[in-house]
């Protein structure tokens, strides 16, 4: 009986560990609060990937669809060196785009965490 207990708690663990999610080494994230202060202070590159095409975050510079990225490539930074904040509704869409531009040679690229949802709920602006 202690084996088969053991047996079912390490089984457990191994898939609650192997869910959870772990940030690639390619991307930072950054709360609500901090892009706003970022904003605020300097001009940032921010980029909504959601799709469909929501109500975009004040002061965004570009939207394109998450699974687009490489159609419109032409239309991002030239320097593979430069920020590129992202965003979506929740989160998962920013670190898709963000997978498909490290594809493409960016290696600075932030997601906000929570996506438009967080920066709404913070009671920050929309265009």
């Amino acid at each position: 009986m202690k084996l088969h207990n053991f047996i079912i708690i390490s089984s457990l663990t191994f898939l609650i560990t192997a869910c959870a999610f772990q940030e690639p080494d390619y991307l930072q994230g950054i709360s609500s609060d901090e892009l706003h202060q970022l904003m605020a202070m300097d001009d940032v590159f921010l980029m909504d990937v959601h799709t469909p095409k929501q109500a975009h975050i004040k002061g965004t510079d570009l939207f394109i669809p998450y699974n687009e990225i490489e159609k419109y490539q032409d239309q991002l930074p030239k320097d593979k060196d430069s920020a590129i904040y992202l965003y979506c509704e929740g989160g998962p869409m920013g670190n898709a785009a963000a997978r498909s531009l490290h594809d493409l040679g960016y290696n600075n690229l932030i997601n906000l965490k929570g996506g438009a949802s967080a920066w709404r709920n913070r009671g920050f602006k929309f265009d």
